[in-house]
């Protein structure tokens, strides 16, 4: 987390956190002044990671109930310092996946971090939306709205409880052109 740009004190979150293998990380780097907000559409999984936050002491972990539109609703706009889409994206239609890159642009500081893990994508075992897609065109679908590209890291990342070698593709928000 700390390769990626997760910071202490930073307002993060962790869309699609699943069981938390992320966010827990998250949590401890950004320490107590800092929130890690888990947003998940599973209520077991979001139960599961605050009841492991809770067993290690961690009390910056804010559950979200939900996907995109809850989002909007609970986090205020220009207020989050990065926001973690790892092993998610694939589970979302092209239109979908417009509209979470649209809300991250708004929830995100200018200049703050949007990280994406492309799990399942043509390269790295296809599966359901991204089965024909390449890392390429989800860099470039996430540019289209309002993003740069800043680099990769390639580094072991927790899959299905396991470890996988995989890359992170890292980008900065800037001003959408009117």
């Amino acid at each position: 987390m700390r390769e990626v740009g997760i910071r202490k004190g930073q307002r993060a979150v962790d869309f699609g956190c699943g069981a938390g293998h992320y966010t827990i990380p998250a949590a401890r780097l950004v320490g107590g002044r800092g929130i890690i907000y888990a947003v998940d559409r599973e209520r077991q999984a979001l139960d599961g990671v605050l009841k492991m936050a809770e067993s290690e002491g961690i009390r910056n972990v804010v559950p979200i109930h939900g996907g995109c539109d809850e989002l909007g609703l609970r986090v205020e706009e220009g207020t989050i310092d990065a926001m973690l889409l790892y092993d998610v994206l694939h589970y979302m239609g092209r239109e979908e996946r417009r509209k979470i890159y649209q809300r991250a642009h708004g929830v995100l500081k200018e200049g703050a971090l949007l990280s994406v893990y492309p799990k399942h994508c043509k390269s790295d075992m296809p599966l359901w939306e991204l089965r024909d897609r390449v890392p390429a065109d989800i860099m470039e679908e996430i540019e289209g709205e309002g993003f740069e590209f800043t680099g990769k890291c390639r580094r072991k990342l927790m899959h299905d409880n396991g470890f996988e070698t995989g890359d992170v593709l890292n980008f900065r928000r800037r001003r959408k052109k009117r």
